[in-house]
C-alpha cells in the first residue's frame, strides 16, 4: 500500500498533539494534587508514606514527570481525603 508524505504529515501532528494535550493535562493534575496536599497541609514526604511511594516520586507526580495510573490517581485521593475528580479542574 503506498501513502503519500502528506499522510504522514497527518499522523505526526496527530502524535504530537496526542503529547501536547497528555503533558498539559498532566500538568494540571500534577499542580491540582499539589495545590489540595499543600491546603491540606500535608507534605509530601507524609503523602509518600500515605500511598506507599516515595517523596521523589510525588515530586514527579506533581511536576508531570511521569504518567500516573489510574490506580494511583485513586490512591492518592483517598490519601488527600478528596474526590479524583478534583485532579482534573483545569480552574484551580
Amino acid at each position: 500500500m503506498y501513502f503519500d508524505n502528506s499522510y504522514w504529515v497527518e499522523i505526526l501532528c496527530a502524535k504530537i498533539h496526542n503529547v501536547i494535550m497528555q503533558k498539559k493535562y498532566l500538568e494540571c493534575i500534577g499542580k491540582n494534587i499539589k495545590n489540595i496536599r499543600k491546603s491540606k497541609k500535608i507534605s509530601q514526604e507524609k503523602l509518600a508514606e500515605l500511598i506507599g511511594k516515595s517523596r521523589n516520586y510525588v515530586g514527579m507526580v506533581e511536576r508531570a514527570e511521569l504518567n500516573i495510573p489510574t490506580g494511583m490517581l485513586i490512591d492518592i485521593a483517598l490519601a488527600l481525603k478528596t474526590h479524583p475528580k478534583e485532579f482534573f479542574d483545569m480552574d484551580l
